[in-house]
Protein backbone atom coordinates (compact mmCIF):
# COMPACT_ATOMS: atom_id res chain seq x y z
CA UNK A 1 0.00 0.00 0.00
CA UNK A 2 0.85 3.27 -1.11
CA UNK A 3 1.90 5.88 2.01
CA UNK A 4 2.39 2.56 4.46
CA UNK A 5 3.21 4.22 7.70
CA UNK A 6 6.20 2.61 9.37
CA UNK A 7 7.71 3.54 12.45
CA UNK A 8 10.42 6.09 11.86
CA UNK A 9 13.06 4.22 13.39
CA UNK A 10 13.01 2.17 10.81
CA UNK A 11 13.92 4.91 8.52
CA UNK A 12 16.84 5.69 9.96
CA UNK A 13 19.70 4.36 8.82
CA UNK A 14 23.38 3.40 10.21
CA UNK A 15 26.51 1.99 9.43
CA UNK A 16 25.81 -1.56 10.09
CA UNK A 17 22.21 -1.64 9.07
CA UNK A 18 22.03 0.18 6.48
CA UNK A 19 20.61 -1.78 2.62
CA UNK A 20 19.73 -1.84 -0.72
CA UNK A 21 20.76 1.14 -2.68
CA UNK A 22 21.75 2.93 1.33
CA UNK A 23 24.95 0.40 1.10
CA UNK A 24 26.49 2.48 -1.23
CA UNK A 25 26.04 5.92 0.89
CA UNK A 26 26.82 4.78 4.50
CA UNK A 27 30.58 6.18 4.55
CA UNK A 28 29.58 9.74 3.56
CA UNK A 29 26.23 9.80 5.43
CA UNK A 30 26.80 7.97 8.92
CA UNK A 31 27.72 10.64 11.97
CA UNK A 32 31.10 10.59 13.00
CA UNK A 33 31.37 10.92 16.87
CA UNK A 34 34.67 12.00 18.53
CA UNK A 35 34.41 11.90 22.44
CA UNK A 36 36.39 10.15 25.01
CA UNK A 37 35.03 7.08 26.14
CA UNK A 38 35.18 7.75 29.69
CA UNK A 39 34.90 11.38 32.07
CA UNK A 40 35.09 12.33 35.24
CA UNK A 41 31.49 13.53 36.59
CA UNK A 42 30.94 17.25 35.94
CA UNK A 43 34.12 17.33 33.89
CA UNK A 44 33.62 19.43 30.83
CA UNK A 45 34.27 18.18 27.91
CA UNK A 46 34.08 18.12 24.10
CA UNK A 47 31.70 16.22 21.91
CA UNK A 48 32.39 16.75 17.74
CA UNK A 49 29.83 15.24 15.23
CA UNK A 50 30.23 15.54 11.72
CA UNK A 51 29.25 13.86 8.42
CA UNK A 52 31.27 13.15 5.27
CA UNK A 53 32.92 13.61 3.23
CA UNK A 54 29.82 14.72 1.71
CA UNK A 55 28.26 17.44 -0.95
CA UNK A 56 27.11 20.65 0.56
CA UNK A 57 24.81 21.88 -2.71
CA UNK A 58 21.53 23.14 -2.80
CA UNK A 59 20.32 19.81 -4.51
CA UNK A 60 22.21 17.59 -2.17
CA UNK A 61 23.18 18.52 1.57
CA UNK A 62 23.40 17.56 4.99
CA UNK A 63 20.61 19.73 6.29
CA UNK A 64 20.46 19.32 10.00
CA UNK A 65 22.39 16.94 12.90
CA UNK A 66 20.74 16.51 16.34
CA UNK A 67 22.59 15.33 19.51
CA UNK A 68 20.93 13.01 22.33
CA UNK A 69 22.21 11.81 25.08
CA UNK A 70 21.15 8.68 26.78
CA UNK A 71 21.59 8.84 30.30
CA UNK A 72 21.77 5.53 32.70
CA UNK A 73 19.18 5.00 35.05
CA UNK A 74 17.26 7.86 33.69
CA UNK A 75 13.47 7.24 33.58
CA UNK A 76 12.98 9.27 30.75
CA UNK A 77 15.46 9.40 27.83
CA UNK A 78 16.90 10.28 26.00
CA UNK A 79 18.09 14.07 26.51
CA UNK A 80 18.27 16.81 23.15
CA UNK A 81 22.03 18.05 23.51
CA UNK A 82 21.81 20.40 20.69
CA UNK A 83 20.07 20.69 16.84
CA UNK A 84 22.16 22.72 14.08
CA UNK A 85 20.60 23.30 10.87
CA UNK A 86 23.31 23.93 7.66
CA UNK A 87 22.98 26.50 4.70
CA UNK A 88 23.95 24.53 1.74
CA UNK A 89 26.69 25.70 -0.01
CA UNK A 90 27.84 28.10 3.03
CA UNK A 91 28.03 25.71 5.67
CA UNK A 92 30.34 22.05 6.52
CA UNK A 93 27.88 19.44 8.50
CA UNK A 94 30.13 19.54 12.20
CA UNK A 95 29.13 20.32 15.09
CA UNK A 96 30.83 20.87 18.27
CA UNK A 97 29.58 21.14 21.97
CA UNK A 98 30.84 20.84 24.97
CA UNK A 99 29.52 19.16 27.75
CA UNK A 100 29.65 17.69 31.34
CA UNK A 101 27.81 14.75 32.78
CA UNK A 102 27.28 13.00 35.98
CA UNK A 103 26.25 9.79 35.05
CA UNK A 104 27.33 7.40 31.61
CA UNK A 105 25.72 6.62 29.03
CA UNK A 106 25.59 6.62 25.30
CA UNK A 107 25.71 9.68 22.83
CA UNK A 108 23.45 9.31 19.79
CA UNK A 109 23.60 11.43 16.91
CA UNK A 110 21.28 11.99 14.10
CA UNK A 111 21.05 13.79 10.69
CA UNK A 112 19.38 14.51 8.10
CA UNK A 113 20.56 14.46 3.75
CA UNK A 114 17.76 15.74 1.75
CA UNK A 115 18.44 12.95 -0.60
CA UNK A 116 19.41 10.39 1.54
CA UNK A 117 17.15 10.63 4.87
CA UNK A 118 17.84 10.11 7.60
CA UNK A 119 21.32 8.43 9.31
CA UNK A 120 22.29 7.60 13.06
CA UNK A 121 25.09 6.39 15.24
CA UNK A 122 25.94 6.16 19.13
CA UNK A 123 28.99 5.73 21.19
CA UNK A 124 29.03 4.62 24.83
CA UNK A 125 30.33 6.98 27.55
CA UNK A 126 31.51 5.82 30.92
CA UNK A 127 32.07 8.06 34.19
CA UNK A 128 35.37 7.20 36.18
Amino acid sequence: MAGESKDLGSLIYTFNEAAGEALGKKEGHTPQIEAPSAVKPGEVFEIKVKVGPHPSKVEHSIRWIEVYFYEDEKPFNPAMLARVEFAPVLCEPEVVLKVKLEKGGVLHALEYCNLHGLWSSKKEIGIV
